[in-house]
């Protein structure tokens, strides 16, 4: 596996990927692991995921620079990264007890009744590369300290973060087995996900990943959790702080170089402040430093790979062809490296690819309205249905609109972002299960049901 770093085309790094026969010793040591790793205490579970979040902040500037190199992100963004994967560990260092602790249920005298959670096994994580430390902490946090032991098939494109992330594991004094990277292909998945070893999987990544991995492991009754791709509006309704709005909507929109599923893609504004809206998103997109993403002053870094870049532009000049207006960027940028401008869309077709598709990359597709029904109607308009993020100072109208979007996420006056404290997942094509939160941490548990009569009562009581 090369490592390649986006913004100079440099080869990094070259990673020996893992034959058959090492696939097989880490499935099994995975599975010996978990066998006694389950039986660990919580609160020793707790306290290796509160140090591993000490190994992220202690080697914070090393982890960020690798994910920089690797997939393009700005080093700002990767910092902040790693900062927020030390959180994760540190919520449920503190929160995993309480949330897996037992529910007792009422149900009749004499009579003990509850549900408990218990870890499944090994767990696949299929993951991405445009958080890849993040995508993987999110699943790895909650899970392992559950009591199930994780094993990694990182995006091929960035090795080095995936074997560095083991590492944080093995020096935060976890078992060996309990996380463990395979360096495989894709092509190599469909025989992981069906080994009688693996108990269950999540993935992260596109719809059409997403329906591959589901059916593989739906064939083979496996547990799945799947976050896939997003197309999120961004309403702006009449009163709402166009100013706050257009700031808050550029960097939703560039966010991660605009490669982020919870990214806001599709603009929708109402008439009556189309026109100002217009003029200061558009001033916030032009505003943007495109450059080296390690450079501190770097807003947007180059697409993660360079067939990515080919393919975002390829959705822009159909899109343009189909009647689209470019009212900002459209083209790659001429320099080396896998550059594409902060782009802005008007009088997008349904029918091309920025009405219909995901635009993985910093392509704003705005649509104009007449009133707050057709808002909605546009903003449901997707196969879609990650997050959505509403913006007006009429509260009582948010409240009325957020029940019909057709999300699993929406945000009112803020930016579609994951929070450990809050459940993260979409509806439709955007997959379903939740990650984070309560939630997250019991979709690979056992809800185990127990009933127990105290039959200590019943004495003298047999005829």
């Amino acid at each position: 596996m090369e490592s390649l770093n986006p913004a100079t085309g440099e080869v990094l790094e070259t990673v020996d990927g893992d034959d058959e026969g090492t696939v097989d010793e880490k499935l099994q040591r995975a599975r010996e692991t978990y066998e006694e790793w389950h039986r660990r205490p919580i609160e020793e579970r707790q306290r290796l995921l509160s140090k591993a979040g000490e190994v992220l902040r202690e080697n914070e500037r090393e982890y960020a620079e690798l994910m920089t190199k690797e997939m393009g992100k700005p080093i700002d963004s990767a910092k902040s990264e790693v900062e927020k994967c030390a959180w994760v560990c540190d919520y449920y260092a503190e929160r995993a007890g309480e949330f897996l602790q037992d529910e007792r249920v009422g149900t009749e005298p004499d009579v003990e009744s509850y549900v408990s959670y218990e870890p499944l096994g090994p767990v696949l994580a299929v993951m991405p590369w445009n958080f890849p430390f993040w995508q993987v902490f999110r699943f790895a946090a909650p899970n392992l300290t559950a009591g199930n032991v994780g094993l990694l098939k990182h995006a091929s494109n960035v090795p080095q973060c995936a074997v560095a992330i083991q590492e944080v594991f093995e020096e935060a004094g976890y078992p060996e087995g309990a996380f463990t990277a395979l360096l495989v292909g894709s092509d190599e998945i469909a025989d992981v996900i069906e080994d009688e070893r693996i108990e269950a999987v999540t993935l992260t990544g596109s719809d059409r990943a997403g329906r591959s991995v589901g059916e593989t492991a739906g064939s083979n009754l496996k547990k799945t959790v799947l976050e896939l791709g997003g197309s999120d509006p961004f309403i702006v309704l009449p009163g709402a702080d166009i100013e706050d709005a257009a700031t808050t909507g550029a960097q939703a929109r560039c966010i991660n170089n605009g490669q982020s599923c919870i990214a806001a893609k599709r603009f929708v504004v109402h008439d009556d402040v189309y026109d100002e809206f217009m003029e200061r998103f558009t001033e916030e997109m032009e505003s943007m430093t495109v450059g080296d993403p390690m450079d501190e002053d770097t807003d947007v870094g180059p697409q993660a790979r360079e067939d990515l870049m080919e393919g975002l532009h390829e959705q822009v000049e159909e899109t343009v062809d189909a009647g689209a207006t470019v009212e900002l960027g459209g083209e790659p940028l001429d320099r080396e490296g896998a550059y594409y401008p902060p782009t802005v869309l008007t009088d997008v077709p349904d029918d091309s690819p920025a009405g219909y598709d995901e635009m993985f990359g910093p392509v704003a597709s705005v649509f104009r309205v007449s009133d707050t029904e057709e808002a909605v109607d546009r903003a449901n308009d997707t196969k879609f249905g990650l997050g959505a993020s509403i913006w007006t100072k009429d509260e009582a109208e948010a409240k009325r609109l957020v029940p019909e979007i057709d999300a699993g996420m929406v945000f009112v006056n803020e930016l579609v972002k994951s929070d450990p404290r809050l459940p993260f997942g979409g509806v439709k094509d955007s997959g379903y299960g939740r990650e984070l939160s309560r939630q997250g941490i019991r979709e690979f548990t056992n809800q185990k049901t127990v009933w127990v009569t105290d039959v200590s009562g019943r004495e003298g009581k047999v005829e």
